[in-house]
């Protein structure tokens, strides 16, 4: 019988360590506070944890900029607390992914600050995007070198005081690397090799697509950023370094694993770094931009299973991420009826553990966090806010601490008294992991029941999926013993023949009522 490597079918919850728990008092998460809550992620009956960046940072976009790779933020802890941390893990049955993030450093890197003291041309400034600026539109004025955009709005490039230009994809105080560079390339390689020796057992790699650039600089001239074969993302180059970082990988015991952030317009690029030697995973978003919709859904869920389906690779599934609106928020649109969000996310939920391949969620959706609209000007950190002068609000909302316990703020995310890293809604009482924990309606304790059904089913389902025939508001497929049926329209539908296992909301006999969903035992 061939073994099934563990991330292969893993749920795997996102922890955003800043706001998960904190240990100190300080108002920010912790490595420490993780440990003290990793009772939490193996009761709700996870596979993994994948950790956001906890690395040395100025944290100028939410420790995405990393000035040290080989180091603890002293805000999060110290290496001790994540040797700590990785053996808790480990106690616990689950397995550590850790964020690795190779295209940009911050712009307090010593190799950035090394960069911006030497001259043009040097091999400082090598390691990173250096370039001329072009003439601009009227005398003397000088241009940047192309018309990349940032992510985060306004141009991709930022001029420093000898005349030179530096690209940064994302905000200015994160200068992108040359990989074309062997150094940093054996840089990072050395880093994996640091993180693997310490025994975590998998990267999320952040902007995988990205390290390569087109060598001549070309502009987009009008084309979206992420088009395939476009000067941005996807260069051909980039395979070559998941070929390598493949073999390290496959050095250690216990199959070590990466799963890239890789946004494609095309299945066919997708399945590129999907190859037998690159990457084991690469994330599908489809499902997370999804509208509440049938066609949609089903549509989603077809393509992703095609796009890796060559490959050998299993298919991941996400609702929601640091990086998107929280999902109950997503689906209360444009309706706007009082607890169709929650309704439609635990609807949501069975379809996605009832799908083959790995579930990654992101913490609090177990709780039915909605998004924070309503925060305070002055509160908001997510470069984004800064560099669309409050055009775009940013992620801010979906990165609020956890509500742990107690009736106000910080619910026991800190110390009480405690001031969090970014205000608690004062409605949040009854969504605390304690309030929740003793409701057998609640969002957590239906979290609970889904994953324990999915872990037991787990070793008798096929990765094939058969689509069933199905109203036109409702999506109904099969995976050998097991039967998803899926409505999102807002009268009920007849129930396929099958006996209910779980179901997100009350049946009505054979019938599925609107915005719900139900798994069901196949009748032979």
């Amino acid at each position: 019988m061939t073994r099934i490597p563990w991330w292969r079918h893993a749920v795997v919850y996102e922890v955003y360590v800043r706001s998960f728990a904190d240990s100190d008092g300080d108002g920010e998460g912790d490595l420490q506070g993780i440990r003290s809550r990793l009772g939490h992620l193996r009761d709700l009956g996870v596979d993994a944890l994948w950790l956001t960046p906890f690395y040395t940072s100025p944290l100028a976009d939410g420790g995405y900029d990393v000035a040290d790779y080989r180091d603890v933020d002293p805000r999060f802890g110290t290496l001790r607390d994540f040797d700590a941390l990785v053996a808790d893990v480990h106690a616990h049955g689950l397995r550590l992914i850790v964020d690795i993030v190779p295209n940009h450093s911050s712009d307090r890197h010593p190799w950035f600050r090394e960069a911006l003291a030497a001259p043009p041309g040097s091999p400082e400034r090598s390691r990173y995007i250096f370039r001329p600026g072009r003439p601009g539109e009227r005398p003397g004025e000088e241009s940047p070198p192309n018309d990349w955009p940032s992510a985060f709005g306004g141009p991709a490039w930022t001029q420093v005081d000898d005349g030179e230009w530096y690209l940064h994809l994302y905000a200015r105080e994160q200068p992108d690397f040359n990989w074309r560079n062997p150094e940093v390339q054996r840089e990072f390689e050395d880093v994996l090799r640091f993180w693997l020796d310490r025994g975590v057992d998998g990267f999320r790699i952040d902007v995988a697509a990205g390290l390569f650039k087109d060598a001549s600089f070309r502009d987009l001239g009008g084309e979206d950023r992420r088009v395939l074969n476009g000067p941005i993302y996807s260069r051909p180059e980039v395979h070559d370094v998941y070929r390598r970082w493949r073999r390290i990988l496959d050095e250690y015991d216990g199959d070590r694993m990466a799963i890239g952030e890789v946004w494609t317009d095309g299945p066919e690029d997708l399945a590129l770094y999907l190859r037998p030697d690159e990457l084991h995973q690469v994330f599908q978003f489809d499902l997370q931009l999804a509208s509440w919709s049938a066609t949609a859904f089903r549509d989603v869920a077809t393509a992703a299973i095609k796009a890796v389906a060559l490959t050998g690779a299993a298919p991941t599934w996400v609702l929601s991420s640091h990086d998107s609106i929280r999902h109950v928020t997503r689906y209360e649109r444009p309706e706007n009826v009082p607890g169709i969000g929650h309704a439609r996310a635990k609807a949501a939920l069975l379809m996605l553990l009832a799908l083959p391949g790995s579930a990654y969620l992101y913490q609090g959706e177990e709780l039915g966090l909605p998004e924070v609209t309503d925060l305070p000007d002055d509160a908001r950190q997510d470069p984004i806010w800064e560099r669309t002068n409050g055009e775009l609000v940013g992620r801010d909302g979906c990165r609020v601490p956890l509500p742990w316990s107690g009736d106000s703020e910080p619910y026991g995310f800190s110390a009480d008294g405690a001031r969090p890293w970014l205000p608690m809604p004062r409605d949040w009482a009854s969504m605390t992991v304690e309030a929740q924990s003793s409701d057998p309606s609640s969002m957590l304790a239906f979290y609970r029941e889904a994953l324990a059904l999915r872990r037991r089913l787990l070793d008798d389902l096929p990765e094939d999926v058969e689509w069933l025939d199905s109203p036109d508001t409702a999506v109904f497929f099969r995976r050998g013993p097991l039967i998803c049926a899926l409505n999102c329209g807002d009268n009920p539908v007849r129930l396929p023949p099958g006996d209910p296992l779980l179901s997100s909301s009350p049946l009505y006999g054979d019938l599925l009522p609107g915005n719900a969903s139900a798994l069901l035992a196949h009748q032979r």
